[in-house]
């Protein structure tokens, strides 16, 4: 394919197809597809754009990267508040880590990126799950942390073991993480 082939400069108003959702939902393809997250030069590719034409939509990589991976990370469970904060908080954790397991290179991205906005879709979702619990904002944020730094370790070790390790084989881990929480809300009330 030659540049030729491609349509250049800025993408026309009117029966443009090129989008940012169109643009986010191709990179979120080529990201499972890939493992990794998709240059700007492959995704226009993909698009059948110029690589430019990518940069009217998103002011740059950073900008395109953040979008990606917050529309990943929006798709982990939001709670309802119907069931008890144990089932919604499992439900998140369990939801986190298949996507962290559909998208192979989502850990590694998320883990250097600059931006903080999709751990702020996580934290939010986390703290809808824990809030009946009515923790201190310290031990709210400790909780974050070590819950987090489990589900990233959890998920690596899955990436490593070739299907051997499984996200239910973390239920144990969870469930002691749970009673940890609740002796917490016993002190708080």
């Amino acid at each position: 394919m030659s540049v030729n082939d491609k349509k250049r400069g800025r993408p026309s108003g009117k029966g443009s197809q090129l989008s940012q959702a169109v643009i986010i939902a191709q990179a979120k393809s080529l990201m499972q597809a890939e493992g990794k997250t998709p240059s700007i030069r492959k995704l226009a590719s993909a698009l059948n754009v110029d690589a430019m034409a990518i940069y009217h939509y998103f002011k740059n990589k950073d900008a395109l990267l953040e979008a990606i991976t917050v529309s990943l990370i929006s798709d982990v469970y939001e709670p309802v508040g119907h069931q008890d904060w144990q089932s919604e908080l499992e439900q998140l954790c369990h939801s986190y880590l298949a996507l962290l397991g559909q998208y192979p290179g989502l850990l590694e991205t998320l883990l250097t990126m600059k931006s903080a906005g999709p751990a702020q879709v996580f934290i939010e979702r986390f703290d809808l799950v824990v809030a009946p619990l009515g923790l201190q904002e310290t031990t709210r944020t400790d909780a974050l942390s070590l819950l987090v730094d489990y589900l990233h370790g959890f998920a690596l070790a899955m990436k490593c073991s070739d299907g051997a390790l499984t996200i239910d084989m973390c239920q144990g881990a969870l469930t002691l993480y749970c009673r940890g929480m609740s002796s917490e809300r016993a002190v708080n009330i």
